[in-house]
């Protein structure tokens, strides 16, 4: 059986606003809830214009008190802007107030570009590696494993008796590798690398996982961009505003919000603009129920995972849930 989960991004239409983006995440964290899915987690992104999730610990704690089942996380803190001890005691609040329903997905990536990296850290020295803040934080998050040896006998607070999960997020290097030895659950981000490499680090995740605390065994996922309608016409459509937004993005061109299929249907794309929207296809998943299924179903076999992570990165809200009912009914989740 595949497990279905979502990562919102909590993007920004034509003719909205960043407040409609985020009360449209609030509904479709409560419609995931409803159908079935196992997680809903929300990004950090600094300095996009079409996106409004720039805080996931702030929105997981808005998103855990408006659903009641579905697990919240983050996909996620990008660990090297903060204190893993803060992070630590951010993500224990939540454990406390929500006790089994918690991710913590760290990812070492910026999440942003040059200048809002240096806003994020003016005034930082750089005291840990990144490897280090993750060992921090395992021993902050656990309580049982041996005190970290950057801050001997720190305690976070507070103190609670359940853990929350701790996903470290991949892309490619040695990310399979890290997650695996320092024993966390992993995710391989197809959606920003699908040119096999995932595949490689998904087995070094597996073949070097040594348990721990808060992962006694192996648990991986994998993370892709999906556009599903009732066609596959209407999916082709909704893909378009995907390869449009993706494009603009990639090539420092961001607008202000995510267009509409109709005001991008006449854009004049370059040669090479067609053939980075036809290399940026192997990112997403396009098609009717059925057909996406089958190619979620391939996804999750070439992963050796049961659950995989949809990101309904396309135009509309109504679009955005209608794609995860779609998703539900096809794979008979309850």
């Amino acid at each position: 059986m595949i497990h279905l989960s979502i990562l919102d991004y909590s993007p920004i239409d034509e003719k909205s606003n960043s407040r409609e983006a985020l009360i449209a995440t609030t509904k479709l964290a409560q419609l995931a809830d409803k159908l079935g899915f196992k997680r809903f987690w929300v990004s950090e992104h600094h300095g996009m214009q079409t996106l409004a999730g720039s805080n996931p610990e702030m929105l997981m704690m808005h998103l855990a008190a408006n659903t009641q089942n579905i697990r919240i996380g983050s996909g996620g803190v990008m660990l090297q802007h903060y204190s893993a001890y803060k992070v630590a005691e951010g993500v224990k609040l939540l454990e406390a107030l929500y006790p089994g329903r918690i991710d913590l997905g760290i990812g070492r990536a910026p999440g942003g570009n040059k200048i809002t990296h240096s806003a994020l850290n003016i005034g930082k020295s750089r005291i840990s590696s990144y490897e280090q803040q993750v060992k921090d934080l395992k021993a902050y998050l656990s309580g049982q494993e041996e005190i970290t040896a950057s801050f001997p006998g720190l305690i976070p607070t507070p103190i609670v008796d359940t853990v929350p999960q701790l996903w470290s997020l991949g892309a490619g290097g040695n990310g399979g590798l890290l997650a695996g030895r320092e024993g966390m659950s992993y995710i391989f981000a197809h959606f920003i690398n699908p040119g096999g490499t995932g595949l490689q680090a998904t087995e070094d995740y597996f073949s070097n996982f040594s348990p721990s605390v808060i992962t006694p065994k192996p648990q991986n996922m994998v993370a892709v961009f999906a556009a599903v309608a009732e066609t596959e016409e209407a999916a082709e459509r909704l893909a378009k505003g995907f390869d449009h937004w993706m494009l603009m993005i990639e090539s420092g061109r961001e607008t202000p919000y995510y267009m509409t299929f109709e005001n991008i249907q006449e854009y004049p794309y370059t040669a090479e603009e067609k053939e980075i929207i036809r290399n940026n296809r192997r990112r997403i998943i396009v098609g009717s129920p059925d057909s996406a299924k089958q190619q979620i179903e391939q996804l999750a076999a070439a992963y050796q995972t049961d659950e995989v992570m949809i990101l309904p990165q396309i135009f509309g809200e109504e679009n955005r849930m209608k794609a995860i009912e779609l998703l539900a009914e096809v794979f008979q989740l309850d």
